[in-house]
């Protein structure tokens, strides 16, 4: 079984065999389940093929240990519960974004799994990196070595995030800090999305009449200023943090952003100040201009990689945590 559990859903989907296809199952919603099994045992509910004897679950925070919380959801994922209940001969837990560099490896963009942004070239053989904005910000970096890809799984999201030019530092102190601190997670996310358009409404001193993050997407589809305004925003930091990762990671490879907004945002991100941003990394501009960038919209991304991940193990190199029984 291959489950990719995040703060707002939860994904799970079967895989009989190394080449077989996958059998993708319901979704559930993390909110409205209480707890993993509760998830899975839902999710397999319409499922009449042969029972899983192992799983293997992306889940979104760090994974150091066999019983771990979830980062922005009320779960406690635990490998032995999971395994146990469900009568697992073994339970792998890895970071969400783990799964996610693996399927750089398997998506095509002849295929539709990849929306090209700028520079269209076709992935490299260096180093790639992947991340992406939704309920939290997660990234990753895949690290060829010698015949084999090293994931490197990161907390990138909770790095500090800082305004740059003079427009952003008359915006900074209208933005909420989260634990104190502005991250990129806290302005590159659902709820960042949320907490951007508050904080350019009061900037702007107009009035703020969203009710959730996707009513920003909405509005802006139908020409509202506030929400257009918004939204360049946030494809330009976006740009600018994917760019900065990727020169941290030396990401020649080409850059992924998955997540559960960019793909919904694929025209605004190509039209908009995304790759301006991105390519603004004096002095490594030349090089910053041909790294290839994409949106993944493929939309189960992380099952896919899951599914390498699992298909064929010699090729990745990963941390894990987990329970035999």
């Amino acid at each position: 079984m291959l489950g990719d559990i995040g703060g707002t859903n939860a994904r799970f989907a079967v895989l009989m065999g190394p080449g077989e296809p996958i059998l993708f199952l319901p979704r559930t919603l993390t909110a409205q389940t209480s707890d993993p099994v509760v998830a899975i045992r839902t999710a397999l509910k319409g499922y009449a093929g042969v029972a899983p004897r192992s799983a293997i679950i992306a889940v979104a925070t760090r994974v150091d240990r066999p019983v771990i919380r979830l980062t922005n959801a009320d779960w406690t994922i635990d490998a032995q519960s999971i395994g146990t209940a469900l009568g697992l001969e073994r339970v792998v837990l890895v970071n969400d974004y783990t799964p996610v560099a693996a399927s750089a490896t398997v998506l095509d963009a002849a295929r539709g799994d990849l929306a090209p942004l700028g520079y269209g070239g076709r992935p490299g053989e260096g180093a790639r990196l992947v991340l992406g904005p939704g309920t939290g910000f997660g990234a990753a970096a895949l690290v060829p070595v010698e015949d084999r890809f090293a994931i490197l799984a990161t907390e990138a999201g909770h790095v500090e995030f800082g305004p740059v030019t003079d427009e952003e530092m008359a915006l900074w102190p209208h933005l909420e800090r989260v634990g104190g601190r502005i991250t990129a997670e806290v302005v590159l996310s659902g709820p960042g999305l949320f907490r951007l358009a508050r904080a350019l409404a009061a900037h702007r001193g107009v009035d703020f009449t969203f009710k959730v993050p996707n009513d920003i997407l909405t509005a802006a589809r139908e020409g509202d200023v506030l929400a257009t305004e918004v939204l360049d925003f946030f494809g330009r930091w976006l740009g600018r943090f994917a760019g900065d990762l990727a020169l941290t990671f030396e990401a020649s490879g080409g850059v992924f952003i998955g997540g559960g907004i960019a793909p919904r945002m694929v025209d605004i991100l190509q039209k908009g100040g995304f790759r301006g941003a991105f390519d603004r990394k004096a002095p490594h501009d030349n090089w910053a201009r041909n790294v290839p960038a994409f949106v993944i919209t493929n939309p189960e991304p992380a099952l896919e990689g899951l599914s390498a991940l699992v298909t064929h193990p010699e090729r990745f190199i990963y941390h894990a945590q987990g329970w035999r029984a």
